[in-house]
């Protein structure tokens, strides 16, 4: 809060005295705070920031600006923009009764949001959302801090509020399935394979109990199943219905290495290499 300090003066008969001096503070008119709805993020995930601003003044705070750096950051002469605004995403309410859209525009990286007003005594909330994109760091403990700034007429300096997200530390799998051959003959063999993948920046270990099931139609019979090129034993590591096809991984007896991060050195942009680990069965039909 800016100090301001005042004097003063008395004059009589050709002589001038000064007063004491007193301080004072000049208390601002608003205060603002800033809330990812979501704390963690992925590449291409969508978070949606909550702009909270309080009018504590007796008069109406009219036509401020909202400039949010995007999580902007220095990479090495460069500055890296890690999140890119969703079109059209900012909702904005003034004691809580929606208003029509502000002017929204991305300046140098920028996010601008015009022509929020803020009621005496009262507050407005402001919320948008945004992706995190290639610049995104997203190794394990990575972090994104954005800053939103608050400016206009009637604010003796601007206001500031910021937020932090972190990469999500926990393993994203997905899961591929192939056949071969395509065409197999009555009494042929026939091969299923899973692949599952991790992009995420932790493995999923045994007490993930990542289980893939399956129902083999038609029915397989007898199958051989192998994971990791290891031969896997039913009712160990697997269980299957021959009546039925049925077929499922006993829990915790799959894991998946965590994904591999790789920023260009050039151009700062992130990649994945998802960690990976293979399924198979095979079965006659």
């Amino acid at each position: 809060m800016p100090t301001f300090y005042n004097q003063a003066t008395l004059s009589y008969n050709n002589t001038v005295t000064g007063s004491n001096i007193v301080q004072g503070e000049l208390v601002e008119a608003i205060s603002a705070a800033k809330t990812a709805v979501v704390d963690s993020y992925t590449n291409g995930s969508t978070v949606t920031y909550i702009i909270s601003i309080v009018n504590s003044g007796a008069a109406p705070l009219t036509g401020l600006t909202l400039t949010d750096d995007l999580g902007a950051y220095a990479f090495g002469t460069d500055t890296l923009v890690p999140l890119t605004y969703v079109d059209t995403s900012v909702k904005y309410y003034a004691d809580g009764v929606l208003q029509p859209s502000p002017a929204v525009t991305v300046t140098d990286g920028n996010l601008v949001i015009s022509g929020i007003n803020v009621p005496a005594n009262g507050d407005t909330v402001v919320a948008y959302s945004v992706t995190a994109n290639t610049f995104a760091p997203i190794e394990e403990a990575a972090q994104i801090t954005n800053t939103v700034t608050i400016s206009g007429d009637g604010l003796a300096q601007s206001v500031t509020a910021d937020e932090t997200i972190s990469s999500s530390d926990e393993p994203i799998l997905t899961i591929s399935k192939a056949l071969s051959p395509t065409s197999v003959t009555e009494n042929g063999q026939l091969t299923y394979t899973f692949t599952i993948y991790n992009s995420g920046s932790a493995p999923a270990i045994a007490t993930d109990n990542v289980t893939v099931t399956d129902n083999f139609d038609p029915i397989l019979n007898p199958i051989t199943v192998t994971y990791e090129g290891v031969t896997w034993t039913e009712n160990v590591n697997y269980t299957y219905n021959p009546a039925t096809g049925a077929f499922a991984t006993v829990p915790g007896q799959i894991t998946v290495p965590a994904a591999t991060f790789t920023q260009d050195p050039e151009t700062g942009a992130w990649s994945v290499a998802p960690g990976t680990v293979t399924l198979t069965v095979t079965g006659t039909v």
